[in-house]
């Protein structure tokens, strides 16, 4: 099932050949998000971990926000900087901070499957807890299927020298970011996704440092070998900045359920760069543990979009499985009404394109993730 959605993905991508930077930007996500994990074990192995995290983030953010400060996009308000401040907390502060101890401990293949389960943990917030989506079997089926298989991994933890605490602050941080991204679509925010990204990581990115020198991990000041400093670079620029880019272009011009596609390719990825580069070791329970993960994501954003009179206009978790490094919700509408601040900009022929297409997909559930990778 998820080769075959692959496949999909990539037939419309050939049926589109007239802009050829659609493959490029779908190989982005794909690779550049599947690859953090790994820069972010290399880095954290000789680097403290809490100051490579705020490092990065505060960068990139501060970049991103810069960027399209410039290009004339409003700053955003005071109420909206309180609400991107306690998810910048969630997001990036409790889910990156945890990921990053973590990785001094834990295989890359390893962390990308553990982080591959936050559309689980969001589905579970939003039907079983704040009741915000429809309870239907096929989703609890797979949110069973994907926590059988993290339970299935983490089985091993002893005999495979796999530190269960890690593993279990991995999961904890997981929790962290699915519940900022489902409270964040209650609050108040800028109408321009990037630069709400930026604001998180550039806020995220401060606390994080402040937490680093509270830990004493600037006392004396790191000094970054060639291989941290290189996979702290690549951490910024791919994961974070071109990343992030690709994602959001593509969200623009390709249906959410074939870019949230990235959610179970970036597992792969992942696990076959920490496989072949680094050496980490692959066993058929792991392998077959990570094949029940990535099928329980597949089913969940692959599940229909609710009928016309359920629940909807919810929002998009957008997230990179643990890759890219943003996630933030953003508003859609009921399936077939009009959204005036999405398409003010648009020609009356793009906006009729987008909302057809929106109706081929379920918007709750296409989206989430990326939690930019890793």
């Amino acid at each position: 099932m998820v080769i075959s959605r692959v496949i999909k993905c990539l037939r419309s991508v050939r049926l589109r050949r007239a802009d050829p930077r659609i493959p490029l930007a779908f190989a982005a996500i794909y690779l550049l998000w599947g690859a953090t994990f790994l820069a972010i074990r290399i880095a954290v192995l000789e680097a403290p971990p809490l100051f490579t995290a705020g490092v990065r983030f505060l960068t990139a953010g501060a970049l991103l926000y810069a960027a399209l400060r410039l290009r004339g996009q409003p700053a955003p308000a005071a109420a909206e900087w309180r609400s991107i401040a306690l998810t910048a907390l969630c997001m990036f502060v409790a889910t990156y901070g945890a990921l990053f101890w973590a990785e001094q401990y834990v295989a890359s293949g390893i962390t990308s499957v553990i982080e591959a389960t936050l559309p689980i943990t969001t589905i579970v917030i939003e039907v079983l807890i704040l009741r915000q989506q429809p309870f239907s079997w096929r989703m609890l089926g797979a949110v069973v299927l994907g926590f059988c298989g993290v339970a299935w991994l983490l089985s091993g933890t002893g005999r495979q020298g796999v530190a269960l605490l890690p593993c279990l602050a991995i999961l904890a941080g997981g929790v962290a970011w699915s519940l900022g991204a489902v409270l964040t679509r209650s609050m108040p925010r800028p109408r321009s996704l990037p630069l709400t990204a930026g604001a998180q990581m550039m806020l995220g990115g401060a606390v994080l440092l402040a937490a680093s020198l509270a830990a004493g991990e600037l006392r004396p000041l790191p000094h970054l070998t060639l291989h941290a400093a290189l996979a702290l670079a690549y951490l910024i620029v791919g994961g974070s900045l071109l990343g992030f880019t690709a994602y959001a272009w593509l969200l623009a011009r390709m249906p959410a359920t074939r870019v949230a596609s990235h959610a179970y390719v970036n597992p792969v990825v992942a696990v076959a760069l920490g496989y072949l580069v680094a050496g980490e070791p692959l066993t058929v329970r792991m392998l077959l543990a990570s094949a029940l993960v990535i099928v329980s994501v597949f089913l969940i954003l692959s599940t229909p979009a609710p009928p016309a009179g359920a629940k909807a206009g919810l929002g998009i978790t957008e997230r990179h499985a643990a890759t890219g490094s943003f996630s933030v919700t953003r508003p859609w509408p009921p399936r077939g009404e009009p959204n005036a601040a999405r398409d003010a900009h648009r020609s009356p022929t793009e906006v009729r394109r987008l909302q057809e297409r929106g109706a081929r997909c379920s918007p709750q559930r296409a989206g989430v993730i990326r939690r930019a990778g890793g």
